[in-house]
C-alpha cells in the first residue's frame, strides 16, 4: 500500500524523494492497529517536521492517514510514514514548504531473526537527531559491511566512541544494567520504551570499542524488529543468546500499545 495524502500514491509527485531525496520519516510496527510508541513516533514527526520544514504537522492528521492505509490490513505490518513536499525543487529548497505525508506498508519480517555480526565504521549521520532520508552514507557502509562478510555496520567515532548502528540503536548488558552509547546518534523510540520500563537500571555513558571486552551481551533495537541480539562485533563475540535479552524481548511484548 502506497498513499499520499489518502490516496494513491501519484509517481510523478512521489518522484521528488528520488531526484532530491529531501524529508523525514518514521517507521513502526503496527499489530491489529495498535502501535507500541505511537505518541513517541508523533512527537517525532512534528519535532522533524518543524526542523526539516519550518512547519507544523498535524498529529491527528497522520494517524487518520495511517488508519486509511490500514483499511485493509490485519494481522501486523510495518508502516512508514514519510513527510516531504514534492513541490521543493533541488535549487530551491529554501522556499516555504508545504509538507505532504506518503504512508507505505509492508509485511513484518518473520521472528525471531538471528543473532546480527557487526563490523564497526568511522562515520557519523548528517544531523543524527533527526530520521530522516539522507540515507546514502549509512547504507553504503551497510554495503561495505555485509561485503567484508558482516551483516550491519556499527558506527564509531575517530576516538572509537560508539554510537549507532545504520537504522537501529545499540544497546548493552552490564549485570543487570542496560547501557546505552552517550554519542551523536538517533534517540529511538523502541529504546526509549525500554529505557523508561527499566528507569534506574538503564543508563547513557561513552562506550569505547576497547570496552566490548567487559561487555555481557549486546542487542539491537528499532521499532519495526523489537530486541535483536548481536553475536559479532569485529572481532568481540558473545552467544546468540543471553537471559536478559530474552527478559528485555518479553518486557518490550508486555507494553501497552496504542490505538492509531
Amino acid at each position: 500500500m502506497t498513499e499520499l495524502n489518502g490516496v494513491a500514491a501519484d509517481l510523478d509527485l512521489v518522484k521528488t524523494l528520488a531526484l532530491a531525496n529531501y524529508g523525514h520519516f518514521t517507521s513502526m510496527r503496527v499489530d491489529d492497529q495498535r502501535v507500541r510508541g505511537l505518541s513517541l513516533h508523533l512527537e517525532r514527526l512534528m519535532r522533524d517536521c518543524r526542523q526539516v520544514f519550518d512547519a507544523d504537522l498535524d498529529p491527528d492528521r497522520v494517524r487518520y492517514l495511517v488508519r486509511h492505509a490500514l483499511t485493509d490490513a490485519s494481522g501486523s505490518v510495518v508502516v512508514r510514514v514519510t513527510v516531504f513536499d514534492p513541490a521543493l525543487e533541488l535549487g530551491h529548497l529554501g522556499a516555504d514548504a508545504e509538507p505532504h505525508v506518503l504512508v507505505t506498508t509492508r509485511p513484518v519480517a518473520h521472528t525471531p531473526l538471528p543473532a546480527l555480526r557487526l563490523q564497526t565504521a568511522i562515520y557519523c549521520r548528517d544531523m543524527p537527531d533527526i530520521k530522516h532520508v539522507g540515507l546514502f552514507g549509512s547504507l553504503h557502509r551497510r554495503r561495505i559491511a555485509q561485503r567484508n562478510g558482516f551483516d550491519d555496520v556499527l558506527f564509531i567515532d575517530a576516538n572509537s566512541i560508539i554510537s549507532e548502528a545504520a537504522t537501529s540503536n545499540i544497546g548493552f548488558v552490564d549485570g543487570d544494567r542496560i547501557v546505552w552509547p552517550q554519542a551523536a546518534c538517533l534517540p529511538g523510540v523502541t529504546m526509549r520504551l525500554i529505557s523508561q520500563a527499566r528507569n534506574e537500571h538503564a543508563t547513557i555513558v561513552p562506550i569505547h570499542v576497547s570496552q566490548l571486552a567487559d561487555v555481557e551481551a549486546v542487542f539491537a533495537t528499532n521499532a519495526t524488529t523489537g530486541i535483536r541480539p548481536i553475536s559479532v562485533i569485529d572481532d568481540f563475540h558473545w552467544p546468540d543468546e543471553h537471559q536478559i535479552l530474552g527478559i528485555l524481548s518479553k518486557e518490550y511484548a508486555s507494553l501497552p500499545a496504542e490505538l492509531v
